[in-house]
């Protein structure tokens, strides 16, 4: 099978040293297995993306000597997708609309007796006590025909009950059992917004036909969520391959905000694309 991998930056700011280390470390996968690299814009947050964040990004890979298929999928051009999926979900009914706020969520953490310092956390925050999951059918067609603002949940001990036992394969760590315990009934759409980073990356995945997604360790413990859609959605699962996250000598993440680590600034700065490709990837 021929190894296709992706890198998947949001428009949202300059790529910086961290981002940059992503699309090499892709690159290289997919060249040394003589397969194909893409590109993959994913703008669905549309009040925070910019085209001209995006153009900028191709500007730099450019210049880095990166090369890539083209066409390049923009999530914005296709919300038809990621709505077709969520019904699919919802048809299977394992969504469930949500009306509780931030607030009300740490409020009901509380109430269960936990100090906020000793609630049940994941990597994407407090795990969703499952208030609204037992609402009545009438009760949450008043709630929405009211206009009140929702999210749809995923009701994961009802899919995982439909799935079985799942498992996903990292080539660095091996096989890994599908566990939801710290993420819980995950977010995968919005009243006003079609789709999450979970569904529409899931749903991206495989319509591009990703046979290896290579991504930071900081989206290790989110893993096993995509690979429950998968299931769900008779989807092919990917390898996937986690890699270690770039850092600034005093131990800190690469961010957007520290513009002196983009590579627009350090292309400004007078470095050529070989000194920067030696500093994003020293280690490759």
């Amino acid at each position: 099978m021929s190894v296709i991998t992706r890198f998947a930056p949001s428009p949202t700011g300059h790529l910086h040293l961290g981002s940059a280390y992503s699309a090499f470390f892709a690159e290289r996968c997919a060249r040394e297995a003589g397969g194909r690299f893409l590109i993959r814009i994913e703008d669905i947050d549309r009040e925070r993306c910019r085209d001209l964040y995006a153009q900028a990004i191709f500007e730099d890979l450019a210049w880095l000597g990166l090369r890539w298929e083209t066409p390049v999928r923009y999530q914005s051009a296709h919300f038809d997708d990621y709505i077709n999926a969520c019904a699919r979900l919802d048809a299977l009914q394992l969504l469930y609309p949500c009306f509780c706020s931030r607030r009300e969520i740490r409020a009901e953490i509380r109430a269960a007796g936990y100090a906020p310092h000793a609630a049940p956390a994941g990597p994407e925050g407090p795990v969703y006590p499952g208030t609204c999951r037992d609402l009545s059918p009438a009760e949450r067609q008043q709630r929405i025909a009211s206009g009140a603002s929702y999210a749809l949940r995923l009701d994961t001990t009802r899919a995982l009950a439909q799935t079985g036992p799942l498992t996903w394969f990292d080539r660095s760590r091996g096989e890994q059992p599908v566990n939801l315990e710290k993420l819980g009934d995950v977010v995968l759409a919005r009243k006003d917004s079609p789709t999450s980073y979970h569904l529409s990356v899931t749903v991206d995945d495989h319509l591009q036909g990703i046979t290896l997604v290579t991504r930071g360790d900081d989206l290790f413990a989110v893993t096993p969520l995509h690979r429950l859609l998968q299931a769900l959605l008779g989807y092919n699962t990917p390898e996937y391959l986690h890699h270690g996250l770039r850092t600034g000598p005093e131990g800190q993440r690469y961010s957007k905000r520290d513009k002196s680590l983009s590579i627009r600034y350090l292309r400004e700065s007078g470095l050529s694309p070989r000194q920067v490709q030696e500093m994003a990837h020293a280690d490759l």
